[in-house]
């Protein structure tokens, strides 16, 4: 019999994640009390990491649990995943009977597709967020932005962020404050700069010209695309 205090946490899995965008998030969350965690997948095949190595799915989009908290990581293989059926399928069934329902960086994007934004206010990593109306939301500039019952967050890091503010919300202060000192996130970055807002502008440029201004590109195509 399943535990009645038990929470089922589901990450969905793609080829390209990016792997932060899942490990940061499962490992506050694993640390909740009454936790249960599943990776789902379209098979049961190692997924590619955007990090050089592969994860290893729990389940299948066909054995996985029900959700209480659905969570849809980003990376670029988002731009590839927004035209699998199977994938898109797979969050909207989920959704509907999840009490949560939650993304990471461009994992918002997947939302979307799946119809669950359209009137949402939401966010997503830096370098996408103009993209957000594409799939029916309201950019809102925050690191975590909550809609009612579903919530996103910014870019890779902010999973961190995002798992303990929904780890309080659902067990209280004190929980997320004890894995938050757990796991020592203490964060003291060498250099200000983790978002536009504080980084030097020829970096954020740079790095806008370098990567971001491609992909958006690219994540913007793929919405559109019919």
């Amino acid at each position: 019999m399943t535990d009645p205090a038990a929470t089922q946490i589901v990450f969905l899995l793609f080829p390209g994640i990016t792997q932060l965008d899942f490990t940061a998030p499962a490992q506050a969350l694993c640390r909740m009390p009454g936790a249960l965690l599943a990776g789902a997948a379209k098979s049961l095949d190692p997924i590619a990491t955007d990090s050089g190595f592969s994860i290893l799915p729990t389940h299948d989009f066909a054995s996985s649990p029900q959700a209480d908290i659905l969570c849809i990581p980003g990376g670029h293989g988002v731009a590839e995943a927004l035209h699998d059926a199977a994938t898109i399928d797979f969050i909207a069934r989920q959704a509907a009977g999840a009490t949560w329902v939650t993304s990471v960086c461009t994992g918002a994007f997947l939302l979307g597709r799946a119809g669950l934004l359209t009137g949402k206010r939401a966010t997503t990593h830096w370098g996408y967020t103009h993209l957000l109306p594409l799939v029916g939301a309201t950019y809102e500039h925050a690191r975590i932005v909550e809609d009612g019952t579903i919530v996103t967050s910014g870019g890779v890091t902010s999973g961190l962020d995002f798992a303990l503010t929904l780890i309080a919300s659902i067990r209280g202060d004190a929980a997320a404050q004890a894995i938050q000192l757990a796991i020592e996130y203490d964060p003291a970055p060498p250099f200000v700069g983790g978002h536009p807002d504080h980084a030097p502008a020829a970096v954020t440029e740079g790095l806008k010209a370098r990567v971001y201004d491609g992909a958006a590109a690219r994540m913007a195509a793929a919405l559109t695309a019919p």
